[in-house]
């Protein structure tokens, strides 16, 4: 199993900037993509953004241009930079991982709060 923990939540002014970090423990070695996911008040889980084993990343729409995902794999740490963050924004923001031969998510993080302040 792979246990995950995200920080580097916060409060930012619209135009700001945050950059979220997940860093995974435990059979990090079966991971087979890790998943920026976020979570507004009354809204669904969607995905943010992506990063395989082999590099390839991508993205939601939304967000193309103004996040990046990118990955340490010293630190086994996956970061998402947030970049001319809007009000919209504003969410709760998952880490999660899928694993080698699966087609769920094999872990989720307990979540990291950001908020976009207008």
């Amino acid at each position: 199993q792979v246990q995950l923990a995200e920080s580097g939540g916060g409060l930012v002014q619209a135009g700001g900037s945050l950059r979220l970090s997940c860093a995974a423990s435990g059979s990090i070695s079966n991971i087979f993509a890790v998943g920026w996911f976020r979570q507004a008040p009354g809204k669904q889980r969607d995905a943010v953004a992506t990063i395989r084993s082999d590099g390839r990343t991508s993205y939601d729409d939304p967000v193309k241009g103004r996040f990046t995902i990118s990955r340490d794999n010293a630190k086994n740490t996956v970061y998402l930079q947030m970049d001319s963050l809007r009000p919209e924004n504003t969410a709760v923001y998952y880490c999660a991982v899928q694993c080698a031969g699966r087609t769920t998510i094999s872990s989720w993080g307990q979540g990291t709060q950001g908020t976009v302040s207008s």
